[in-house]
């Protein structure tokens, strides 16, 4: 282990600050298979997300998938790249900027900052930055509704490995899910219902959620249940019987048994039963990516529409939403109990206050 890193000395008397990390999955820096190659090789050589022999798993990974995959995977990013860059990034950093302004309306005196998982920024750089700006509470707060050890337990890590190697340690929490968070739910609801108004209500809901290999549920991870969860409360408010909606799976990886039922084979199999109009909604992703603008919104229509359905509608994440931002808002408002975050009166102010104080006490 490396000896922490050399750092600013300490300011006695200095005012405690605190700061929230958004932290989201990661992208490439370019839809280029060059970038891909280092993307992948980052987020791909996580023991979290690839739960196999270590040996094995890297002579696959470094003797075969980054020779084939950076290629393919560039190609599927340049078809939703943006003039600004990322769908990912660019969501992820207006997101945290809108939190700071939402919290700064409540009287929330906060630094919010993005950080990615894979990629830049790296959560690592940017705790750096916000210590030396001056924090010495931080909120981690994971992009993730649902908890799963390849997403939020690995921001974990991440952070930890940062703590290794930091010598004055802000004070850290963090936030494992919100999966059934009452405001969540609701402003999935909300996004569910203005794109029904706006292009008709579909024969059939599809809640599409990011697939996990079959065997991290029977090692204890609570992924799958909390997706169904999620899956049924927001079925709950938009009021739909178990015909009308079902939850899936995608994103699957390899030959190994994932969480069922997938996606593109439910689209083909609903397709095949008669159903000509359906939406699907990720209510897993908090911000439109490769993985809902490319998976989904093209070759998720595809597949259904070749398979005989006529209409295909994608509902995009929540994003900017306002009903969205606002819930992120409460649920970090709620995770900051206890450390005083409100506007602190200024330092004359407080000097009047207690002349004052004393004057009065002065006089019994």
């Amino acid at each position: 282990m490396s000896p922490p890193k050399t750092e600013a000395p300490y300011v006695h008397g200095s005012a405690p600050k605190t700061a929230i990390l958004f932290c989201n999955l990661g992208t490439p820096d370019a839809p280029t298979p060059a970038a891909l190659r280092r993307y992948l090789a980052q987020f791909l050589s996580d023991p979290r997300v690839v739960e196999i022999p270590r040996l094995i798993w890297m002579f696959i990974l470094h003797g075969i998938i980054l020779r084939v995959r950076p290629a393919k995977s560039a190609q599927k990013y340049a078809k939703v790249w943006t003039s600004e860059g990322s769908p990912l990034k660019v969501w992820t950093d207006k997101q945290a900027k809108l939190l700071q302004g939402l919290l700064g309306e409540r009287g929330h005196r906060v630094t919010v900052r993005y950080a990615m998982r894979y990629g830049a920024p790296a959560i690592g750089a940017t705790l750096d930055a916000l210590r030396a700006e001056g924090a010495t509470r931080v909120l981690v707060l994971p992009a993730y509704p649902q908890y799963s050890g390849a997403t939020t337990a690995s921001v974990v890590d991440d952070v930890a490995r940062w703590a290794l190697q930091t010598r004055h340690l802000p004070e850290l929490r963090f936030i494992n899910h919100y999966h059934d968070d009452a405001a969540y739910i609701a402003a999935l609801a909300t996004n569910v219902r203005q794109h029904w108004a706006e292009h008709g209500r579909p024969d059939r809901l599809v809640m599409s959620f990011h697939g996990m290999p079959a065997r991290t549920l029977a090692l204890g991870d609570p992924y799958h249940c909390e997706c169904l969860k999620t899956g049924r409360l927001l079925a709950e408010q938009l009021g739909l019987t178990q015909q009308d909606y079902q939850v899936t799976f995608q994103s699957r990886f390899g030959k190994a048994k994932w969480l069922e039922p997938y996606t593109e084979p439910t689209l083909k199999k609903i397709a095949a039963e008669g159903v000509k109009h359906v939406a699907v909604i990720c209510p897993g992703f908090s911000a439109d990516c490769l993985e809902t603008l490319e998976e989904i919104a093209i070759e998720a229509r595809n597949t259904f529409l070749q398979a005989g359905g006529q209409r295909f509608d994608y509902i995009p994440c929540l994003n900017d939403a306002p009903a969205g931002m606002r819930a992120l808002a409460d649920l970090t408002e709620r995770h900051l109990q206890g450390w005083p975050t409100q506007e602190a009166p200024d330092a004359a102010a407080l000097k009047g206050q207690l002349a004052r104080a004393q004057a009065l006490g002065a006089k019994h």
